[in-house]
């Protein structure tokens, strides 16, 4: 996973309205940088399991803060041992290399 260091140490970028969506070929090249994340259309996503509510609403709370740090949010589903993560650029409407750098540093929470 030597890649996805790569992703994990870049910053998000604002988003211009014009600019256009990643094409399919680089979120295909993108995606094997990441473990287990899954593209549904114009997001990817993935679902992370846990013991308990204290320890999911702990993981929540790691990934809000890095969100505010990349100005960059998911959409969250949270139930009492999992978490599902999605990423889209919604001013693009459509998927960006934020997307992919946020997913990393997800994955990287999760690790520590």
């Amino acid at each position: 996973m030597e890649q996805a260091c790569d992703l994990t140490s870049k910053q998000c970028k604002p988003c211009e309205g014009g600019m256009p969506p990643l094409p399919q070929a680089e979120v295909d090249e993108l995606m094997k940088q990441l473990e287990d994340w899954h593209q549904y259309g114009n997001l990817i996503g993935k679902t992370y399991h846990f013991k308990n509510y204290y320890q999911t609403i702990a993981f929540v709370n790691a990934i809000a803060w890095m969100a505010h740090r990349e100005d960059h949010h998911p959409n969250l589903t949270v139930t009492y041992n999992s978490c599902q993560v999605e990423y889209t650029t919604h001013a693009i409407s459509g998927l960006s290399e934020n997307d992919f750098i946020c997913a990393a540093k997800v994955d990287a929470l999760f690790r520590l």
